[in-house]
């Protein structure tokens, strides 16, 4: 049987199958609270997802094509999601867009006070994240963000929008971002930047 980081043998005296297993446990977790709070609102996981991206994310990025990527599900799936919600009356379509054959989706009242009690579904993760030193907190989360990063530019992750792979980013011995023209230490970087454009010099290298 070949190796595995899920084999507690092969984890021995290696950290990075450690974290990688410990990055799946956690995962698990996510899932848990993810569907107590779907069953206890009538929604499947991938709608409350969907909702909550709505909620906070700008029009452009709150369309089929886009969410299939962003939840790495595919468009008729998204598609019956959205029907779904919209039977709910929880979404509404939005075909201000230039291209009248496309259209994305809006929360309505009733869909807000849905976000309201299920966006803070992963609130027993953080609780426990606080409670850590703030240093190993901005550790962490550089760690995060470094490997977020690395996924997506080898293909793995399909969406990300971090201040990595940005254009108004720079590295020359600080981290800095040309939009905001300020210097950004390890607890600045965002990991889903409003104003993130793709840097076009990244997806040629």
């Amino acid at each position: 049987m070949s190796k595995s980081v899920f084999n507690p043998e092969d984890q021995i005296g290696d950290v990075a199958s450690k974290i990688v297993a410990g990055l799946e446990r956690i995962a698990e977790v996510f899932k848990v609270l993810l569907w107590d709070k779907a069953k206890a609102n009538g929604l499947s996981p991938l709608q409350i997802q969907l909702l909550i991206f709505i909620a906070y994310h700008k029009t452009a990025l709150c369309n089929v094509s886009h969410l299939a990527k962003e939840f790495n599900v595919t468009k008729p799936t998204v598609s019956d999601a959205i029907k779904a919600l919209m039977k709910k009356e929880l979404i509404a379509k939005d075909f201000s867009s230039a291209d009248s054959r496309s259209y994305s989706v809006l929360l309505t009242e009733k869909g807000k006070e849905i976000v309201g009690i299920t966006a803070n579904f992963a609130n027993p993760i953080k609780e426990q994240v606080l409670l850590l030193p703030s240093e190993e907190q901005e550790a962490l989360f550089k760690t995060l963000s470094q490997l977020i990063y690395k996924l997506n530019r080898n293909g793995i992750l399909t969406v990300q929008r971090t201040c990595y792979g940005c254009k108004f980013y720079e590295k020359d011995n600080v981290d800095y971002c040309r939009l905001l023209e300020k210097e950004l230490y390890a607890k600045d970087i965002r990991l889903d930047c409003p104003e993130f454009e793709v840097n076009q010099t990244n997806l040629l290298s």
